[in-house]
């Protein structure tokens, strides 16, 4: 088997300015990646069995973002080959860092290579688009500037700083906060250079944090040690900071039975150097 990471991204804003007739938000944000993730390990097969060895609680097999990846791409390039997969799983669900988004992304890369099927990026990202709004982000493999429902991207390259983001123990419903009556819907668009200069907010945070005290609560701890954010629907937090080590002084004053990670953020993904 041959092992492929599977990065985690932040947010590190997030606008609404709309609704659209179907139901989708009309977005603004920035995806930044970090040296942090999953990993993914593949074994081609002759046959056209797609088996993920992993288990994974609450999903069922041909439920699994990184199975129906691997289906799209089979069905699109008509390939009779299969793959045996398995999962490294580190990235915790419902915490808006994109694991699932980044697997099925990481899937549609390397069986594309693994079983030579010669699509361009743009096609990956049209097939990871019927997947989820985050699956192209993860495989053109560069922090963007997004728009739309999150397909529209422009890379751009801000400071790459240490974060240390937690995790707090709880699993938020995406489609429970964009739902929400109170959630901010009609925000001003911004420019690039307006968020370079340091403007924007993740707008979904401040309902997050009244549905989710667990969320509210680390937020506040993490805030006297910077600008403290949200990232996604969360659940995770973060703050940037200069150094490792900075970052490793913060993760040592962790409350105990806290979890958090210290990973440095990266604007070209782990993934794109494979």
């Amino acid at each position: 088997m041959t092992s492929w990471p599977s990065p985690a991204k932040l947010n590190l804003f997030l606008h609404i300015i709309g609704r659209r007739s179907d139901g989708y938000h009309e977005l603004q944000t920035v995806f930044q990646f970090l040296d942090y993730g999953d990993s993914l390990s593949f074994k081609p097969t002759l046959n056209s069995d797609i088996q993920l060895l992993t288990q994974i609680a609450g999903i069922e097999h041909d439920n699994n973002l990184i199975v129906r990846a691997a289906k799209a791409l089979q069905r699109l390039t008509k390939t009779s080959k299969g793959a045996l997969i398995t999962l490294d799983k580190r990235l915790p669900m419902g915490g808006g860092l994109g694991g699932g988004s980044s697997n099925a992304a990481t899937t549609l890369v390397a069986l594309n290579q693994l079983w030579d099927c010669q699509l361009s990026n743009d096609e990956l990202a049209t097939i990871g688009l019927e997947l989820g709004a985050d699956v192209p982000v993860f495989v053109h493999g560069h922090a963007a500037w997004a728009e739309g429902i999150g397909e529209k991207l422009i890379p751009i390259s801000p400071a790459e700083p240490w974060y240390v983001v937690i995790v707090p123990p709880c699993h938020v419903s995406t489609s429970e906060i964009f739902s929400a009556v109170e959630l901010t819907r009609d925000c001003e668009p911004i420019t690039i250079p307006r968020f370079l200069s340091g403007e924007g907010r993740n707008v979904c945070e401040d309902v997050v944090k009244d549905h989710y005290p667990a969320v509210s609560e680390s937020l506040s701890w993490l805030a006297q040690y910077g600008k403290a954010r949200m990232t996604g629907t969360g659940a995770c937090v973060f703050v940037d900071v200069n150094s490792q080590q900075q970052a490793q002084k913060i993760m040592d004053n962790l409350p105990e039975s806290w979890q958090g990670i210290v990973a440095k953020g990266c604007n070209l993904s782990p993934l794109s150097y494979i």
